[in-house]
């Protein structure tokens, strides 16, 4: 009976450390240049960490990354001045861990959060085409996923089968992933190794668990929700023109992912 214990007690351990931190032994830091509208598009940028071990990564905006280790250490808090708290504001808020046979999405709207998962398949097709990337030798691949064609490079220089975003298992890292369009584009800027765990890898423990299903349009629809602006807004006329811009907004609305497969 005592092993008995001992054992839930192991696992509950591994189960609490998994939900709340990461194992580091690599980090990759990627830039993505992206276009979210479809109309008078402006090009913006923004930055993500690549956290990798033997067997997962973990995949996180460099804002939160960097605003979640400081909410950890207690130097700021969910009751930050509003100024403050702007330097980490993100489109892009997913947290994305990814094993060998399912990712495990986090995220957070209207200050809400939500988690699903999706099952890791990605069928690539290997091209023998290759170029270097800064001192690595690289090879295409491309894939069709999320309504887009991507076309990525990576390298067996660096084995391991991650990447940014959802794109994995291919034999090398991958340091380069756009779409055919070039509306996103992924770019590594940084891989070292680390060794550290990463105890604020995913500081959102209350969240729902939802099918993506649910929230594949949620973006959409938050863009354009005038609840969104009725509490910060009081004169009506300022309102009634960012609520028609963020309805052209939300029409136009460009995401790095088409279709939920």
């Amino acid at each position: 009976m005592k092993i008995c214990y001992t054992l839930i007690l192991v696992f509950f351990i591994i189960v609490v450390k998994s939900q709340i931190g990461f194992d580091v032994m690599y980090e990759a830091d990627y830039k993505l240049t992206y276009k979210d509208q479809t109309i008078n598009a402006v090009t913006q940028e923004d930055a993500f960490a690549l956290l990798i071990n033997e067997k997962e990564s973990y995949y996180k905006n460099m804002k939160k990354y960097i605003e979640d280790s400081l909410k950890y250490e207690k130097r700021i808090n969910d009751r930050t001045d509003f100024r403050e708290g702007i330097k980490y504001a993100t489109d892009f808020s997913e947290n994305i861990g990814t094993t060998n046979g399912k990712l495990y999405v986090t995220l957070q709207f209207s200050n809400k959060g939500f988690k699903y998962e999706e099952s890791n398949h990605i069928n690539w097709q290997l091209l023998n085409e290759f170029k270097r990337i800064g001192k690595y030798k690289c090879q295409k691949a491309v894939t069709k996923k999320y309504g887009r064609k991507w076309i990525v490079w990576f390298t067996e220089d660096i084995p391991f089968p991650f990447g940014p975003y959802k794109f994995n298992k291919l034999p090398g890292l991958i340091l380069e992933a756009y779409d055919e369009k070039k509306e996103y584009i992924f770019s590594m800027y940084s891989f070292r190794k680390r060794k550290y765990f990463c105890r604020s890898a995913n500081m959102q423990d209350k969240v729902t668990l939802v099918k993506k299903s649910k929230i594949f349009d949620y973006q959409r629809k938050e863009i354009a929700d005038p609840n969104s602006y009725n509490k910060l807004i009081t004169d009506p006329e300022t309102l009634q023109f960012i609520m028609k811009k963020s309805q052209e907004r939300a029409r136009n609305y460009n995401p790095i992912e088409l279709s939920i497969e």
